[in-house]
């Protein structure tokens, strides 16, 4: 588009194999950021199954973004040297992988850790039950009643509401009145590394598409820098 040339995709590939794309440091203060992961589908031998393998994503909100395949240290490592705010807060689904990567920042820093909430609403949804009784939970947990919300299970013994709730003292540090930080404009929701996973998916996830397990981070690396308007200076 730019040349006027064609320019086949496997030189296209090469040359983006050839390119070190350094990473995005951003430029204003971060306050918000997620993690969550996403899939990758490695190549193998002819006749093999297909392997798909997990990467992690991270939106540094209204700044930057960037993901990690195999490489935890490299993840936490970048985080770090970004400008963050203390109070930092942190979102993400119910997942340890997130909550343990977050714990590995700097420990001077500050986190607010904040359960998101669709997805505390998606796990009530699978209690299932009386819907007059899951609008009265979600009403307590939107408030940030975790224990009003237990009650209201008290007079039902079920193996899926003794999930629930295992699931609910897990976080309870995790719940907060949810519509308080709303309307003080802090995010309740992942919304935005939801968004980034599923536009890295657009480029990893193509039809057929498989990756040799060395060439996936470069490719992590590329989408990102185009996420991250890298390549309109």
């Amino acid at each position: 588009m730019l040349t006027g040339v064609s320019v086949s995709k496997s030189t296209q590939q090469r040359l983006v194999h050839r390119q070190d794309f350094e990473p995005e440091i951003a430029d204003c203060g971060i306050k918000e950021m997620s993690i969550d992961g996403g899939k990758v589908r490695l190549r193998t031998p002819k006749g093999e199954p297909s392997q798909w393998r997990d990467y992690k994503g991270v939106n540094l909100h209204q700044c930057s973004v960037a993901a990690f395949f195999r490489d935890r240290e490299g993840l936490v490592e970048w985080v770090n040297q970004q400008p963050l705010a203390s109070p930092l807060v942190c979102l993400g689904d119910g997942h340890d992988g997130i909550w343990n990567l977050f714990a590995q920042l700097d420990p001077q820093i500050q986190r607010l850790e904040i359960l998101d909430w669709y997805h505390l609403i998606e796990n009530l949804g699978k209690v299932g039950g009386s819907q007059r009784r899951l609008d009265a939970v979600e009403a307590c947990l939107w408030q940030g009643d975790l224990e009003g919300a237990v009650k209201l299970f008290d007079d039902w013994p079920h193996e899926r509401v003794d999930r629930f709730i295992a699931y609910l003292t897990k976080h309870r540090h995790r719940i907060v009145n949810y519509s308080y930080y709303q309307a003080e404009g802090i995010s309740i929701g992942s919304g935005e590394i939801e968004s980034t996973v599923k536009q890295i998916g657009r480029r990893v996830k193509i039809s057929g598409a498989q990756w040799h397990e060395d060439n996936v981070q470069q490719v992590l690396k590329h989408r990102c820098a185009y996420l991250n308007h890298q390549f309109s200076d």
